[in-house]
């Protein structure tokens, strides 16, 4: 353990893990480079092609050109992270806090306590959340963030405006 105890850990082991990441995403890219297919990928990450794609594609918009990756806002990633913590510690009213007009009217506090409850009478007892993803589409960024549970998986699907806004929240089956 590091002279400077157990946060201390906690920092260098997210410092090597956002360095794996970078190690795995350039090694994507150079198989990809290679002429290596998704589904080739997806085995290797013991995944399906789609959800290889998804991580580590870079997909270009086809109606506008731009790239869909770059995210709007920038901390969109974070912000996600964010309302799924409060999500899972059933803190209602701070998961609405950024919720636009159209989302505060359509989904209460009574909505969200429902949906959770209905998640845990499905999959169980939430466990951990898994790497979240991103694509930007149009005026929106789409966040996916995978979470295990005891009994199964579930993503949250989290839309924002490029204010920042939450125009959308699902809670569906894991994506594959």
């Amino acid at each position: 353990m590091p002279e400077h105890g157990p946060l201390a850990a906690v920092g260098e082991a997210v410092e090597k893990v956002r360095d794996a990441e970078a190690t795995l995403r350039d090694a994507v890219d150079a198989a990809r480079a290679a002429g290596h297919t998704w589904q080739e990928i997806g085995n290797l990450l013991g995944t399906s092609r789609q959800a290889a794609f998804q991580r580590f594609g870079r997909p270009v918009d086809p109606t506008t050109g731009e790239s869909m990756t770059e995210l709007k806002p920038p901390d969109v990633l974070h912000r996600a992270e964010e309302l799924v913590a409060e999500l899972v510690g059933c803190q209602w009213q701070e998961v609405r806090r950024d919720f636009d007009d159209r989302m505060r009217e359509a989904v209460g506090e009574d909505e969200l306590k429902l949906a959770w409850a209905q998640v845990a009478g499905a999959v169980g007892q939430y466990e951990r959340t898994g790497e979240p993803y991103a694509r930007s589409m149009g005026d929106y960024t789409v966040v996916h963030m995978p979470l295990a549970f005891e009994a199964g998986e579930r993503t949250v699907q989290v839309t924002y405006r490029e204010d920042g806004r939450v125009a959308g929240l699902w809670i569906r089956p894991a994506e594959e």
